[in-house]
């Protein structure tokens, strides 16, 4: 489905500071519990350009606009070291967390702003905003590495389910590949299911989707 112009460029740039944010979230989290990882390699900032990827963060998603798929992204990840955090896999838990629930707060922002009677072009940017966010939050909580969701897997996982998703995570962008396989093959109407039903709800019923 060929969308307009407008779509694709409020959609890349409600991308681009989604992720930045989520992004940015990562670093001020770790750096809160004690690792200045983030802040050495210049990732404690809301400058988008010290996160994002033109692959995964301007590409992917357009991509996935223009066909009416689901839109996600991803930036650069924010390197930290979970030795230097306080509470150790809760600690780093807590870093992953950062970053899907800031954008569960910037979707339910939008969702506010809709409710509040946002009509034309701003009902649009509001509407494609929160899609974007829900997107990422919902995604980004599967939990299967090196997804965020996954860190707050390890954190409660007995050992021999920890040594499982250390053996994935060691594949590096294979185990991406083969877990985007398994995402458009099995999960992607369900992703989609959840995703209407978290729209509606943070709307509050003054838009529905289906």
């Amino acid at each position: 489905m060929e969308l307009p112009l407008l779509t694709i460029v409020i959609a890349l740039a409600s991308v681009l500071v989604s992720l930045t944010i989520h992004e940015a979230m990562h670093a001020f989290t770790s750096y809160w519990l004690g690792d200045n990882t983030a802040k050495h390699e210049g990732r404690l900032t809301f400058n988008p350009l010290a996160h994002i990827d033109l692959l995964t963060t301007i590409a992917l998603p357009v991509f996935l606009a223009i066909i009416g798929a689901p839109i996600f992204g991803a930036a650069k990840p924010v390197p930290f070291n979970p030795e230097r955090l306080r509470g150790g896999d809760f600690g780093a838990a807590a870093v992953a967390l950062a970053g899907p629930l800031s954008n569960l707060i910037l979707a339910a922002l939008a969702g506010v702003g809709i409710m509040l009677g946002a009509s034309g072009l701003w009902q649009t940017v509001l509407l494609l905003f929160m899609q974007v966010n829900v997107g990422f939050f919902i995604f980004n909580m599967i939990p299967f590495p090196p997804l965020d969701g996954s860190r707050l897997l390890y954190a409660v996982a007995p050992e021999p389910v920890r040594g499982v998703m250390r053996s994935i995570e060691s594949l590096g962008f294979v185990a991406i590949l083969v877990f985007i396989f398994i995402f458009y093959s099995f999960l992607s109407r369900p992703f989609s299911v959840v995703m209407i039903n978290v729209m509606n709800f943070l709307t509050g019923g003054a838009v529905r989707f289906s």
